[in-house]
């Protein structure tokens, strides 16, 4: 060997051992690394925000951070969903949107609409029934819409929450489907469904429409009676009650949903991660059994399929709320 190539030789082999020194920086640790901030637009004991507790439980145990549920209450709703349109686009501040981000700019209360969200996971739909009292003389859903076409305008009393909410403009929308105007039966304005259905039991309404879970108490404690679901199909939680298709031929559904969604420009990564997490925990029975435990419906719809139900909700609860007059923006 020569000197030339033996120093070569030597070099190479001292270029080997300085290699890891040379390495590249090790790659970033996927989101996220630190606790994740999820808002609540709506109190602590609800509805929405058990939801939300319990699948934050679950993202935890899926991608090994904490996500702890922070409720931001106030303005119907205004509040807590401005909070998460406006955080900083960074994967740590996510929040539950609800069915009201579909109804708060028609009302004037508010700019924000789904537009200004990133969707990550639809996770639970909560469709209307039409209760009514036990003794009430309707056999069936159809009984009682014969008895809604042939009342005076305004003769009628219905309930389930306060003027202009959810179950209000479900209301509106089954009367639309009959071909009635929404003012034909009167809308009694409460501060919930319990009240609703408290008030339904002592005959001071004609029926509600609000959720099944929410009439359940007054259900099984057998002073009303449930008579359809405005849902496409049975719940499984309550499979004897028909739909309306199957019941008077109405292809009308509507409901309160839940979604998981950021603000605008969730870097991909964020994206790419909790889609899985998000279909992880619909699909575990973990979350399955605390819904149908409390009567919650299982619907789930990825980041694009949520995104076409908050399009879809949008125009018809637009539609509703024109229909009930209570529209005051485009």
């Amino acid at each position: 060997m020569t000197e030339t190539s033996r120093r070569a030789l030597l070099g190479t082999g001292a270029a080997l051992l300085a290699a890891p020194l040379a390495a590249p920086a090790l790659a970033q640790p996927r989101w996220p690394t630190r606790p994740v901030q999820m808002l609540c637009p709506w109190a602590a004991g609800g509805g929405t925000d058990a939801v939300l507790r319990i699948i934050a439980a679950l993202l935890e145990k899926e991608l090994g951070q904490p996500f702890n549920v922070v409720n931001r209450t106030g303005g119907s709703g205004v509040v807590g969903h401005a909070a998460i349109a406006s955080a900083q686009p960074d994967g740590y501040t996510l929040g539950m949107l609800t069915s009201e981000i579909c109804m708060l700019h028609w009302q004037g209360l508010t700019e924000v609409t789904y537009r200004n969200y990133t969707p990550l996971g639809l996770m639970n739909l909560d469709p209307p029934g039409i209760q009514v009292n036990v003794s009430a003389p309707y056999a069936d859903v159809k009984a009682l819409a014969e008895a809604v076409k042939k009342s005076r305008p305004g003769q009628m009393k219905a309930s389930g929450t306060g003027q202009g909410g959810i179950w209000h403009l479900a209301l509106a929308g089954w009367l639309g489907a009959m071909g009635l105007p929404a003012s034909h039966v009167r809308w009694v304005p409460s501060n919930g469904a319990a009240p609703a259905m408290q008030d339904l039991a002592a005959g001071g309404l004609d029926f509600t429409t609000c959720s099944v879970p929410e009439a359940r108490a007054m259900l099984d404690a057998g002073r009303a009676k449930s008579l359809a679901v405005m849902s496409p199909e049975r719940l499984s939680a309550f499979p004897n009650i028909p739909t309306l298709k199957e019941a008077m031929g109405i292809d009308y559904s509507t409901g309160a949903w839940r979604g998981i969604a950021g603000p605008p420009n969730l870097p991909a990564e964020v994206r790419n991660v909790m889609g899985p997490a998000l279909g992880k925990v619909f699909n575990s029975q973990e979350y399955k059994d605390f819904l149908n435990a409390r009567g919650f419906g299982l619907l789930y719809a990825d980041a694009a399929g949520f995104g076409r139900h908050m399009e879809e909700a949008d125009k018809s609860l637009g539609e509703a709320m024109k229909a009930a007059g209570l529209a005051k923006a485009a």
